[in-house]
């Protein structure tokens, strides 16, 4: 073998796993309470290598005015909710808001990447979320809906977590 290949072969295959395990996530995992946030949902596998055919989006409480980016080839369908406290909004009366967002019809094979975006105004409180993702294959589905416990760190299909941070913070990571 090429003395110089080597060394990028076994850097590749070291890297592998951590394809293998990848999660749906974020691409922007922190934002301003109160802003209107792009959710940009990554996903980067099917489930066991059987190709991905749907994916819905549950919007945690607080997420409003949220607008589903189409996706060429995809089905695109939301479903609203009554809301509990009716807001207003550039003097109009909200009293719903889009709470499940879904693309399907589509068929985004195991080897391939893709992106879902989501845009939606964000709660005026600071705190941390999660937001729920249903992966829906040929073969099975993955719902990412966990959370990490103190029993378990490091759940096998943990949902996108969001940071919600406080109004006038800069950007950048707070524990």
């Amino acid at each position: 073998m090429n003395r110089l290949l080597a060394p990028l072969l076994v850097a590749l295959l070291a890297a592998a796993p951590s394809f293998a395990f990848a999660h749906v996530s974020l691409e922007q995992n922190s934002a301003q309470a109160g802003s209107t946030y792009k959710a940009v949902f990554r996903v980067p596998h099917g489930c066991d290598g059987s190709p991905t055919r749907a994916i819905t989006v549950f919007l945690p409480e607080g997420f409003v005015g949220a607008k589903p980016m189409p996706k060429a080839g995809w089905k695109l369908e939301t479903k609203s909710e009554k809301l509990a406290h009716p807001y207003d909004s550039h003097g109009t009366k909200i009293t719903e808001r889009v709470a499940v967002v879904s693309w399907s019809g589509g068929r985004l094979l195991d080897s391939e990447y893709d992106e879902f975006i989501v845009r939606a105004s964000l709660p005026k409180e600071a705190g941390s979320t999660r937001i729920r993702v249903l992966q829906e294959c040929e073969k099975g589905a993955t719902d990412w809906n966990a959370a990490p416990t103190p029993e378990n760190r490091d759940p096998a299909h943990p949902a996108p977590k969001l940071d919600i941070l406080p109004s006038g913070a800069s950007g950048g990571h707070h524990h």
